[in-house]
């Protein structure tokens, strides 16, 4: 019996250590991918991401404004290179959003 539980204790520890690293893996590729479009729009995103199963499956890119330097495809497209590159693989969407402040 303890046997069975010390198993037990243990696929569940590495199966949990792999989720960890996944997750802080995760946050890392996201802070890297805000700094890219940083330096590229001269504004910071925020960056979230959803994996399921190993596989990235949405990335959101949120600007605090509108990115008026930029036109929306460049935005599109600058987002979707720093996405790939940064998280080694291609997400099924990625959603580019923008807050849009109370006028004065």
């Amino acid at each position: 019996m303890f046997r069975i539980a010390a198993a037990l204790s243990l696929v569940l520890t590495l199966a949990a250590c792999d989720a960890v690293n996944t997750l802080t893996d995760g946050f890392k590729h996201a802070k890297a991918v805000e700094t890219d479009l940083e330096g590229s729009t001269g504004v910071k995103p925020n960056v979230g991401f959803n994996w399921n199963n190993g596989r990235l499956v949405q990335v959101t890119v949120s600007y605090p404004r509108l990115v008026e330097s930029k036109s929306l495809q460049e935005l599109a497209d600058a987002a979707r290179a720093a996405v790939t590159q940064e998280f080694k693989q291609t997400p099924e969407n990625i959603v580019l959003a923008f807050a849009l402040p109370k006028p004065k």
